[in-house]
């Protein structure tokens, strides 16, 4: 197997060949997935770094890494004796590498990147900071297609229905709605390419994509039809059929931008530039108009319906039941001397998942972080290198699943031993945050990120902060990561940022000491109506996960009254809810850690 210098050796070959000074190589694949299949992994393949966002730039005599906080700590490892330097960013939305570039190469030099995996919004930024450096940009080359020899092919898993009754809204139904949007944009075409977008609208789901029931695939919608286009054999005839009933055609994934190049001219198609890639972009004709906005399936997949809400109260309610089992099992395992490693956490509590009706898959890789490995927010143990859960400290557990009825996420911190008061400290700064978060009521289409602060102030107020967003969206049986809301600092929310009924968000705030221990609890919540005054409508949060915050890692001297009065309701309801679907030591774990303080 080729090492990281090797690799960078090749690819600096295939530079010179074309005349290219430096390659961007971003971490994306043709639909801007945040999880990618193997063939698009080329930032992956070509650095070693594992993590999921990092942008990689290789010139002649220099490859930098630009990581957010999340991932110094690991990209520091494993990037040490690669020859490729981290660069820090501030957050994962800087766009530091666009000043790198601008100020580094030289007048004349050329870029390469390649187009069919770069959001057409980034193109622009990119273009327009190299050009006022004198900098041309090439978006025709694929490097990695002559250098990565074992390339993976498409994936082509088997596509599926997503019915009733947990499709609360049909195909058809959907379609409608989009094209309302269409007209009133007036737009005769529409093209999809974000997966969680097409896997919504079409009620299909697939596994083409580790951890997200989605499948590879563009959409083409017009005023009275759609086309599919996916891989061959990808959906059978029985399902073929289901579709055409509903005015859909399938096509083959690669012709889709046969498709576009053959739009007629002085037609409109509506696009979102965030949401599609220069390379297919550019097969339009230039005698077709572009409308640029959000894509309509994109705000409307966010709003749950009620009874999309209700069903993912069942499976918050499958997914606590795993839990219980789960954290009912590593105590047990603990108090009996159990060699318990990081590995065996994601095989237990994938298993508890596995055993409820409807589990599907984990809704991501499980994060178990015990104790300096919980202070990297996104460290993920490998059996070459994790923890053995031994001694004393904090063990850190961040994890999903997909259900039929809904995708859940959550994070908990347990004690390994007896916490030390420093450990309760920044645990119950963070529990005092996630509470704020939670008791929240703003106005409806509040921009998400301001609420980010609520989470933060009693953090703050005790000198410390953590790097990464508060909440991030997630879809209904779709990707745990959903937009368009993101509880978090952004540097200019835009107004698709805006809270509205049944978007369901998550509430994680933090708190890392890194080489010592991380801290991170996660809820998921619903926006429901609040109260409607002569200022307007209001919205507040219900919690939807059901699982125990462990006390012992609480210093009730911190907690103000109504703090503990919130947890205190909380655990009750936890236990309301979860003690009909637990039996035996399940249901004593729950009993035990939902008592009042």
């Amino acid at each position: 197997m080729s090492t990281v210098p090797q690799r960078l050796s090749r690819l600096r070959e295939a530079m010179h060949a074309h005349g290219i000074t430096a390659c961007f190589i971003p971490s994306a694949d043709p639909h801007l997935s945040e999880y990618l299949p193997p063939r698009w992994q080329g930032r992956r393949w070509l650095s070693g770094f594992t993590g999921s966002v990092g942008n990689l730039i290789v010139t002649d005599d220099f490859a930098g890494l630009w990581v957010d906080s999340r991932y110094w700590e690991q990209a520091a490892a494993e990037l040490a004796g690669t020859g490729i330097t981290m660069m820090k960013t501030p957050s994962a939305a800087s766009v530091a590498y666009l000043d790198w570039l601008a100020e580094r190469l030289p007048a004349g030099a050329t870029l390469a990147v390649d187009g069919a995996v770069l959001a057409l919004d980034s193109s622009r930024a990119l273009r327009a900071s190299l050009a006022a450096a004198g900098v041309t940009l090439r978006t025709d080359l694929d490097l990695l297609d002559s250098v990565w020899t074992d390339r993976a092919g498409l994936p082509g898993a088997p596509v599926y229905e997503h019915l009733p009754p947990y499709a609360s809204m049909g195909r058809a139904d959907k379609l409608a709605h989009v094209r309302q949007a269409m007209r009133s944009a007036e737009a005769d075409w529409h093209l999809l390419s974000t997966l969680d977008d097409i896997a919504w609208l079409f009620n299909l789901r697939g596994s083409d994509v580790n951890y997200n029931p989605v499948f590879l695939a563009h959409a083409l919608v017009s005023k009275a039809g759609a086309t599919l286009f996916v891989a061959p054999g990808a959906i059978d005839a029985t399902l073929v059929e289901s579709l055409a009933a509903d005015g859909v055609r399938v096509a083959d994934y690669a012709d889709a931008a046969t498709a576009l190049a053959a739009l007629p001219a002085g037609s409109t198609l509506l696009l979102d530039p965030r949401r599609v890639t220069l390379g297919l972009v550019e097969t339009v004709p230039e005698s077709v108009t572009r409308i640029e906005a959000i894509n309509p399936s994109t705000l409307a997949k966010a709003q749950k319906t009620d009874a999309d809400a209700a069903h993912i109260r069942v499976a918050m309610e499958q997914d606590g039941a795993a839990l219980c089992e789960f954290f009912s099992w590593l105590e047990q395992a603990q108090a009996t001397g159990q060699r318990i490693t990081e590995l065996d956490i994601d095989e237990q509590i994938t298993a508890a998942r596995a055993r409820q009706p409807g589990f599907v898959c984990p809704s991501f890789g499980t994060i178990a972080g015990f104790n300096a490995n919980g202070a990297m927010p996104h460290y993920h143990a490998t059996p070459q290198s994790h923890a053995v859960i031994e001694g004393q400290g904090l063990l850190l557990i961040d994890s999903g699943g997909q259900y039929l009825c809904g995708t859940t996420d959550i994070t908990r911190v347990v004690p390994v031993g007896e916490p030390n008061a420093e450990q309760k400290r920044d645990f119950t700064l963070v529990l005092k945050g996630m509470i704020q978060l939670s008791q929240a009521q703003f106005p409806a289409g509040t921009r998400s990120p301001m609420l980010d602060a609520l989470a933060r102030a009693p953090i703050w107020a005790a000198g410390v902060d953590y790097g990464h967003g508060t909440g991030h969206g997630v879809g209904y049986f779709l990707n745990v990561h959903e937009g368009p809301q993101s509880i978090a600092i952004l540097r200019s929310p835009d107004e698709h940022t805006a809270m509205l009924p049944g978007m369901v968000t998550s509430n994680e705030p933090g708190l890392y000491r890194p080489g010592q221990w991380g801290v991170r609890i996660e809820n998921l919540l619903l926006n429901v109506p609040a109260a409607s005054t002569d200022f307007g409508e209001f919205l507040k949060f219900e919690t939807l996960t059901l699982c125990p915050i462990d006390t012992r890692c609480v210093d009730l001297a911190l907690l103000r009254e109504d703090e503990r009065t919130w947890l205190n309701n909380y655990h009750a309801e936890v236990r309301r809810r979860l003690a009909s679907r637990v039996k035996g030591e399940a249901l004593a774990w729950l009993t035990r850690r939902t008592e009042a303080i």
